[in-house]
C-alpha cells in the first residue's frame, strides 16, 4: 500500500469543463501517498516526444480546479494506432506508433496511466491495456453518453451554458417574431439537447434517438400562432436524423476517421423558413458548450473521479474505469465501459415530461 509509485495522466478527445479538477485531485491524492505524478501532454503525443512530460506537484496544480480546458492539452486526432504523419514529400501517411509509446512508458519507469477521455480515448486505453500497459480510465464527455457511469463531468456545465443561451434567445425571437433554431452538440445521444431544451422552454427538441419529420416540426411552429405566440425556439442535437435516416455532416477532417457533424440546425432552419414563411435564424452554439469554468456540480464530480482513480491504484486495481454509481465511485472493466453508448430512453420521464408540456420531438 505504501510502495512508492510513478503514475502518469493524460487527457484525450474533446475537452470538457472539469478536466483540470481531475488532474488536481490525482496530483493531490498521489502526493499524500508519497507517489510521483507525471502529466503527458496532448493525449499520447507526450509519450512519443518525452520532452512533453511534466512532473505535477501541488505547486504546479494550485488554482486550476476552477479553470476550463486542460493544462495538459488534448487532441482528437492522436490515435497512436493510426497516427497521421507527414512523409518526406509532405503527404500524410498513417502509422502505428503504439509500440514506441509503450516502450517509452516502460523506459520512464511509469507504473500506471490514468487515461481521462470519452469512448474513443478509453478504447485506446483498453488497447494499451491489452498490450501490457496498466491503465485506470476516467470517463469524460459533455455528451454524457457512456453507459457504465450514471453521469460524466462536463455535462452539467454544457447543459447550463446551453440553457442560458436558449433563455436569451426568447427575448430576441419574441421581439422580431422569429423562429430561432439552436444546434447543440450531441453526436449519438441527445442528452444536452433534451435537458437544455426542456429547461429552456423550447417548442421543439430534435435528438438522434427520435427520427423527426420536418412537416411535424413546422406544424408545431404554426400551432404557436393559434395561441398568440408568434415566435418559436427549436433545439437540434447535431446528430439528429430525419425519419428517412438523413444525417447532415461536414465530411472528414485531415487526421480523423469519423465524419464531422454539423449543419442539421441550418437545414432545419432553412426548411422551416421555406415551408412556413416565418423569418428564421440559426445559431450553432458549438464549442461554447465545452468552454468556461465548470459548475460546482462538475467540479465536485471531477474531483471525486480523480481521487477515486488514485484510490483504485492503491487498492491494486488495474485496467478499470472509474464509474459513478451513486452514492459511490466503483471500478468497471474498461472493455465493459466502452462496449455500448448510453442513449436517451425514448420512454424516459424527461421525454414524457416534455410531451406533457406540449414540446414536440417532430415525430407526431
Amino acid at each position: 500500500m505504501n510502495e512508492r509509485k510513478k503514475i502518469a495522466i493524460n487527457t484525450g478527445g474533446g475537452d470538457a469543463p472539469g478536466l483540470n479538477a481531475v488532474i488536481y485531485a490525482v496530483t493531490m491524492a498521489a502526493e499524500r501517498r508519497g507517489w510521483e505524478v507525471y502529466g503527458i501532454h496532448t493525449g499520447y503525443a507526450g509519450l512519443l516526444d518525452t520532452d512533453e512530460i511534466t512532473r505535477l506537484t501541488p505547486e504546479k496544480v494550485a488554482g486550476i480546479v476552477s479553470l476550463g480546458g486542460t493544462i495538459l492539452g488534448t487532441t482528437n486526432k492522436g490515435d497512436p494506432f493510426h497516427m497521421p504523419v507527414k512523409n518526406a514529400v509532405g503527404d500524410v501517411e498513417f502509422r502505428d506508433v503504439s509500440a514506441k509509446i509503450l516502450t517509452n512508458f516502460k523506459r520512464l519507469g511509469l507504473d500506471v496511466l490514468i487515461a481521462v477521455g470519452g469512448d474513443g480515448s478509453l478504447r485506446l486505453a483498453d488497447r494499451f491495456a491489452q498490450m501490457g500497459m496498466p491503465v485506470i480510465g476516467v470517463p469524460k464527455t459533455i455528451d454524457n453518453d457512456l453507459a457504465s457511469t450514471m453521469i460524466t463531468f462536463g455535462f452539467d456545465t454544457a447543459v447550463t451554458t446551453s440553457t442560458e443561451a436558449i433563455d436569451k434567445l426568447h427575448s430576441t425571437a419574441s421581439a422580431h417574431e422569429r423562429v430561432m433554431v439552436v444546434e447543440l452538440m450531441g453526436r449519438c445521444a441527445g442528452w444536452i439537447a433534451l435537458n437544455s431544451g426542456i429547461s429552456g422552454s423550447a417548442d421543439v427538441i430534435l435528438i438522434p434517438e427520435i427520427p423527426f419529420k420536418i412537416d411535424s416540426v413546422c406544424s408545431k411552429i404554426m400551432e404557436n400562432e393559434l395561441h398568440g405566440k408568434r415566435y418559436g425556439i427549436v433545439v437540434v442535437a447535431e446528430g439528429a436524423t430525419t425519419e428517412g435516416g438523413e444525417v447532415i455532416h461536414k465530411g472528414r477532417e485531415e487526421g480523423r476517421q469519423e465524419v464531422v457533424l454539423g449543419g442539421m440546425g441550418e437545414w432545419v432552419g432553412r426548411e422551416i423558413s421555406k415551408r412556413t414563411g416565418k423569418d428564421t435564424r440559426t445559431l450553432v452554439l458549438g464549442h461554447l458548450q465545452r468552454g468556461g469554468s465548470p459548475t460546482t456540480f462538475d467540479r465536485l464530480l471531477a474531483l471525486r473521479f480523480g481521487a477515486a482513480a488514485v484510490r483504485f491504484i492503491a487498492e491494486g486495481k488495474r485496467n478499470v474505469m472509474v464509474a459513478n454509481h451513486p452514492p459511490n465511485m466503483v471500478p468497471v472493466p474498461i472493455q465493459e465501459a466502452v462496449e455500448r453508448m448510453k442513449s436517451v430512453p425514448t420512454d424516459s420521464d424527461s421525454i414524457l415530461t416534455a410531451r406533457d408540456m406540449g414540446i414536440s420531438f417532430g415525430d407526431e
